[in-house]
């Protein structure tokens, strides 16, 4: 039987689908490499101190999560699909132990600094991190739900990721980054533009799932900037790191 123009075309997006995913997969551990590898991955080679034992499994839960995320992506473009399946539970296992272990530095690092100095600055910066996890666990339960919906499983999956990188863009060396949360937030968001020109390209349109989890992402940065700002978040903040104190 011959191929009709509309299996030729299906098999045409397929393919671009999974070089575009697969591709930010790369690029996204590719910036996590970059970003963390003066502090965590080639410390020794730049003579970074040493770290304590939480910020290890914290380094460790994060890079298993970049790392089961680019191995999902590439079970899909090799069509092992069933194998992808399989092992979907396993990263909600990793999901949650990145929100934990994630919750827990970000308090007591938050916690050591504001005892150090007394300045209120790490109380307000609080809000980045706790954000990024809120987004991140919020984004992933929501493509777990999905998981039978590959088009809306994907797009969501890869958006969780993208949440969370704002830790490694903001440690890129870069001059821009000196100005702070607004610049990290813009270069992680390019990746959300990605998306966007992606679906525009291929569907003709943004896919929903692109459009509500990118714009949800992207109006919490200020958002959380304008909270941690207040008087009443350096009083939840400082209330919330007594735990870890």
């Amino acid at each position: 039987m011959s191929t009709t123009p509309t299996e030729i075309a299906g098999a045409k997006r397929r393919r671009r689908e999974r070089l575009f995913y697969t591709g930010m997969a790369f690029a996204i551990a590719l910036t996590v490499f970059a970003g963390f590898s003066r502090t965590y991955f080639l410390k020794s080679y730049f003579g970074a101190p040493p770290l304590v034992p939480l910020l290890h499994l914290h380094g460790l839960v994060f890079t298993s999560w970049i790392l089961f995320f680019l191995v999902q992506n590439l079970l899909v473009a090799t069509n092992r699909t069933r194998i992808h399946r399989r092992i979907g539970i396993a990263g909600v296992v990793i999901a949650g132990l990145i929100v934990l272990v994630g919750v827990a530095t970000a308090l007591i690092r938050a916690r050591q600094n504001f005892v150090l100095s007394g300045d209120t600055a790490a109380l307000s910066f609080l809000t980045i991190p706790l954000g990024d996890l809120l987004l991140f666990s919020a984004l992933v339960g929501a493509g777990f739900y999905f998981r039978r919906r590959a088009d809306v499983h994907k797009r969501l999956m890869l958006l969780a990721t993208i949440s969370i990188l704002p830790a490694a863009v903001a440690r890129l060396p870069l001059a821009i980054l000196q100005a702070g949360p607004p610049a990290f937030f813009a270069l992680t968001d390019i990746f959300i533009v990605l998306c966007v020109l992606f679906d525009l390209l291929t569907l003709r349109r943004v896919h929903r799932a692109t459009l509500i989890a990118g714009l949800v992402i992207i109006a919490s940065q200020p958002l959380r900037l304008m909270i941690g700002s207040t008087h009443a978040w350096v009083v939840v903040a400082d209330w919330l790191t007594q735990w870890a104190g």
